[in-house]
């Protein structure tokens, strides 16, 4: 666990989950296809730091990054042999850094690249550039009428640039509902990597896929797979879920429900801070939310919205003490929430809270958060504090 003892929650990370989760993408990845493992937001919420080495050791040698910052933490870690990308946020200035280091990035305007040929040749070290293309997204990546120029300007700039990649994004391939647009963007991708490849532009790799798009279109797994959040242990969305089920055949006749293939990487626990008994009819916590049915016993736990835990959980949130699932009641504080152990026998201050995790068949996810609290897994976990002390468990 982090030096940093005097803290109200920790954080714990399953170093045979990761391996788990590891396993199971790449047996669902075609021959051949490259797993890179995002650590955007603080690698989910997880710990940069942490996830970088655990990746290692599950056999992943590719990374990939939002920006420079979270790229230069992982430099901090990672081992000599393992690649790392940024996708996003990079200043002009800091590709001389990436170029320096030998980094992978995204180019999807004409100053990066610009800035990317510039850097090469003061340094005489080819950058190594993805060009990431608009495909439907309508986010990061050149449109159709400046492609002409991109070619013109790589193939003239070869001696000072190594094509790594050509790329894009889906628009929310993880629901059914963007079935059509994606088909669309993968049709469109299709077409500008032909009119690459004529201009006699062979990028290394295609690759186009996140976690949704690389288990429900298998055909986007290309040549590498950008996969963030299975890799910790979650869906991108039910639906896709949903999906994977079926294909093993869930849901016909004389097949039973799928075992979940996903292992939960994070667990994060607390303690109760202190207890109380409140008589019945009595308001509980700020305002009038919430008022006692009965004669109650309560308890305090050190973590409120200022440490990850929404405050739209309020009246809704779960998490376990003692073996029992109780409820989060009243309003969570800044700093603080308060829980029902009415039903919980001999509870006490000092007592383990978890906040996400198990004991036994019990159990409180981050899936079921977001289900209570109208929040994506992406959301509840990103915002965890860094400071949160983390450590590996086996």
């Amino acid at each position: 666990m982090s030096e940093n003892i005097f803290s109200t929650s920790s954080i714990s990370l399953s170093k045979s989950a990761v391996r788990q989760n590891v396993r199971f993408v790449k047996k669902k990845l075609a021959d051949n296809v490259l797993l890179s493992a995002v650590l955007k937001g603080n690698a989910y919420g997880h710990g940069i730091e942490f996830m970088v080495p655990l990746f290692e050791s599950a056999g992943v040698r590719h990374l990939s990054v939002f920006s420079t910052q979270e790229a230069q933490q992982v430099c901090q870690v990672k081992k000599p042999t393992t690649d790392i990308m940024i996708m996003g946020w990079m200043e002009d200035e800091e590709t001389e850094w990436a170029i320096k280091n030998g980094i992978e990035f995204y180019v999807f305007e004409m100053g990066r690249l610009k800035a990317a040929i510039h850097f090469a040749k003061l340094l005489n070290i080819k950058a190594r550039i993805h060009i990431e293309v608009e495909t439907g997204m309508n986010r990061t990546g050149f449109e159709e009428n400046y492609l002409e120029e991109v070619i013109k300007v790589v193939k003239d700039n070869l001696d000072h640039i190594t094509l790594e990649g050509l790329c894009t994004h889906y628009a929310g391939a993880e629901s059914i509902t963007n079935y059509l647009r994606v088909m669309d963007q993968i049709d469109t991708y299709k077409k500008i990597y032909k009119q690459f490849t004529e201009n006699e532009l062979i990028p290394k790799r295609k690759h186009t896929a996140c976690s949704a798009a690389a288990m429900s279109y298998p055909e986007t797994q290309m040549d590498m797979v950008r996969i963030g959040i299975l890799l910790y242990g979650f869906w991108p969305s039910q639906e896709t879920l949903i999906a994977y089920q079926r294909s093993n055949g869930y849901g016909q006749e004389g097949v039973r429900k799928v075992r979940h293939p996903l292992k939960r990487v994070i667990s994060w626990r607390s303690k109760i801070m202190s207890v109380k008994e409140v008589p019945v009819g009595e308001f509980i916590g700020y305002g009038t939310s919430y008022q006692a049915p009965k004669k109650m016993k309560i308890a305090t736990v050190p973590v409120g919205y200022a440490y990850g835990f929404a405050r739209s959980l309020s009246n809704q949130g779960r998490v376990i003490v003692n073996g029992k699932r109780v409820a989060v009641i009243s309003t969570v504080n800044m700093n603080l929430m308060i829980i029902n152990v009415t039903e919980c026998k001999n509870v006490g201050k000092g007592d383990e809270v978890i906040l996400i995790g198990s004991t036994g068949k019990v159990k409180v996810t981050v899936a079921s958060f977001g289900e209570l609290s109208n929040q994506l897994n992406y959301e509840l976990l990103s915002r965890l504090p860094i400071d949160i002390p983390r450590g590996v468990v086996i």
